[in-house]
């Protein structure tokens, strides 16, 4: 891929996506198509049609999503069904009619099963139940992932399909009803550190193991597969480095300098107790991660400061974190 050629990145105002901007301009590519959505509008075909045959792209990262925590999930799966899927079809339709060289993907570790045998081998992919919560928003990207390889198969359409672990970072989402478990931590700890409250009450027993790539780091891998990967097959993305839930916490409130008690409600569900992928095709083909999880967590805390964040008041005294992942 080089800096000459078109590439099209949608979402690229969100986490990933922007990292991923950063990414390529850095190296220099000079040919970004990063249309707004008033210039394009994924869930219309004729939008999307009219776009690919005016600016023929010829590398696309199909990032735009609709996404969300536990909450939003649970709220709006109509949502996250239909304009996902409309997306995504529309966007592998327009590729393989317009010959785009290649198209990436992204699935969900979400699209595992639920009770999945840890780490997670992409042999996993369709083995089992879902975890019920995101269901709408795994299907659709199920759709997505069974729609790239169709593609591939019958149209010779050069699709590929990372599976993300958590990433986190610059540019995350720090709404208290759409927030994932990171984010939704670090605005935890940092608004009773300004109120100065004296704990922070976690939900669970603080034991299950999760796993975290830095945004910049899963850009980095996008690329690096958009560049040397060249199959259908699913490949996990991650770090395969794995964290219990007490030892983020301890860690989040370090960086943002919250000194009262972390204290743990076991009356209160843990949801999965380890979800770790297994990386080791990703990482036997040469590429590593390069952030550690506190340089991370640092610079999202310096990131997170600087957009003026909204306090949330709690009259008890007492913050609660709802840390389900």
């Amino acid at each position: 891929m080089h800096t000459t050629q078109k590439i099209l990145i949608t979402g690229h105002s969100g986490m990933v996506g922007s990292a991923l901007l950063r990414l390529l301009k850095k190296n220099g590519n000079n040919h970004l198509l990063t249309p707004p959505h008033a210039e394009l509008e994924l869930r219309d075909q004729a939008s999307v049609m009219a776009y690919f045959k005016q600016h023929t792209p010829e590398y696309v990262f199909h990032l735009a999503a609709i996404v969300g925590g536990i909450h939003a999930n649970n709220t709006y799966p109509a949502k996250f069904i239909y304009d996902n899927t409309q997306m995504h079809c529309n966007v592998i339709e327009a590729a393989a009619k317009y010959k785009v060289k290649k198209i990436l993907f992204p699935g969900s570790a979400c699209t595992y099963p639920k009770l999945a045998p840890q780490p997670i081998k992409e042999s996993a992919f369709l083995d089992g139940l879902l975890e019920p919560t995101n269901i709408a928003y795994a299907a659709a990207k199920i759709n997505g992932i069974i729609m790239c390889q169709a593609y591939a198969r019958e149209y010779a359409l050069n699709a590929i399909v990372p599976m993300p672990t958590n990433a986190y970072g610059v540019g995350d989402n720090f709404h208290p009803e759409a927030s994932h478990v990171i984010p939704a931590l670090m605005k935890r700890f940092h608004d009773a550190k300004e109120q100065a409250l004296q704990e922070v009450v976690l939900w669970g027993s603080g034991k299950p193991l999760r796993e975290f790539i830095y945004v910049d780091d899963l850009a980095n891998a996008l690329l690096f597969l958009m560049e040397k990967y060249d199959s259908s097959d699913i490949i996990n993305v991650g770090t395969m480095q794995e964290i219990t839930i007490a030892e983020l916490a301890n860690e989040i409130a370090d960086v943002v300098g919250f000194t009262g008690r972390i204290t743990l409600d076991t009356t209160k569900p843990d949801g999965a107790p380890r979800k770790c992928l297994d990386s080791a095709r990703l990482l036997s083909l040469g590429w590593k991660p390069a952030t550690p999880l506190g340089e991370g967590l640092r610079k999202m805390y310096d990131y997170y400061c600087q957009q003026s964040p909204i306090i949330y008041s709690s009259p008890s005294g007492v913050a609660i974190a709802k840390q389900t992942l």
